[in-house]
């Protein structure tokens, strides 16, 4: 006869020894085996998401929601019953400050204090912020705070460039397209590369209406009153004569090509061979500038051509040198 027991069997009875603390423990043998408890009621004693009654006594923070819970004999606490719901704290990213925030009373200004977060956003470097500023103080005292022609124009004039992702084409095909659009206005360029039979022009033409919606969402550009301006006739630098009647039109000051990186693209050929292809890839960029910069550009011009001396003929005087005729 073998002295092997089963393992339930075993469990079963270290369960009854535990649950059963009144009763004297009896000496237990191999021949006279131990009552079983149903086994429904093992996994409910040892079912580790059952509440339990001594815990919940044990627990303060239940027993006073408890006391606070509405009760439904009385029906007038229940109506006084009011929920108390958790804050969140100061430097929380999702805390909204109002009026009678905590981030609002501390600035005692009615205006809502910076948070940690937006002052690492906006500010990530303040020592270099710091420096720099000094050194725009230090430049302005040496110049007597005047500007140069650059920062003045840079105060008053505005311009957007924009970088283009790198198309499938290469610079000889894509050069004549930024000589065509440079020096047009964005209407105009948008028009000649809609109706070009070129390949890359599209991609020209999705390029160029980005460039305009970051110049005018970013910039600021493009936002002026036409019937506010007369129109002026300018020459431009090629000589050729203008009508602008809106000084805040874009155009594109300037467009230049960039080489990319080569891609890698297999050819299969006859008998099983393969020509390794590169690809070329282009960038496209663009300087949009408004048209007050041309004005001011056609006025220096004419004021350079105005100042220009007359020209006057040599005095009448005799030769002396070996030769009869001017050198020039």
């Amino acid at each position: 006869m073998s002295l092997r027991t089963s393992s339930r069997r075993l469990t079963r009875s270290a369960a009854l020894l535990k649950t059963s603390s009144s009763a004297q423990p009896q000496p237990t043998s191999w021949s006279t085996p131990t009552p079983l408890l149903p086994l429904t009621s093992v996994r409910t004693l040892f079912n580790p998401f059952r509440r339990r009654n001594s815990e919940s006594q044990q627990n303060p923070v239940y027993n006073d929601l408890l006391k606070q819970s509405p009760s439904t004999e009385n029906p007038a606490q229940k109506s006084n019953f009011v929920l108390k719901r958790g804050g969140l704290a100061e430097s929380s990213i999702f805390d909204t400050p109002d009026a009678g925030s905590q981030s609002t009373q501390a600035t005692g200004t009615g205006t809502p204090a910076m948070l940690p977060h937006a002052d690492a956003v906006l500010d990530p470097q303040p020592a270099q912020r710091r420096r720099w500023e000094r050194k725009m103080v230090i430049r302005t005292l040496h110049r007597r705070g005047r500007l140069s022609k650059t920062a003045l124009r840079k105060r008053t004039e505005r311009e957007s460039l924009s970088k283009s992702h790198f198309f499938q084409t290469s610079v000889k095909k894509l050069g004549p397209l930024a000589r065509q659009i440079a020096g047009k206005s964005v209407d105009d360029a948008i028009v000649q590369m809609r109706f070009s039979k070129k390949k890359a022009a599209k991609e020209v033409l999705a390029h160029l209406e980005h460039a305009r919606n970051e110049a005018v969402v970013r910039r600021g550009m493009a936002l002026g009153n036409p019937a506010n301006d007369k129109p002026l006739q300018i020459r431009l630098k090629d000589g050729k004569k203008k009508i602008i009647a809106d000084r805040t039109q874009l155009y594109v000051d300037q467009a230049w090509v960039g080489r990319g990186p080569y891609g890698k693209e297999p050819e299969f050929r006859a008998r099983g061979q393969v020509n390794m292809l590169r690809p070329p890839k282009t960038s496209l960029s663009l300087l949009l500038k408004e048209e007050a910069t041309r004005v001011r550009e056609a006025a220096e011009r004419e004021e350079k051509r105005r100042r220009r001396p007359v020209w006057v003929p040599l005095p009448n005087r005799p030769i002396t040198a070996q030769r009869q005729y001017y050198s020039w």
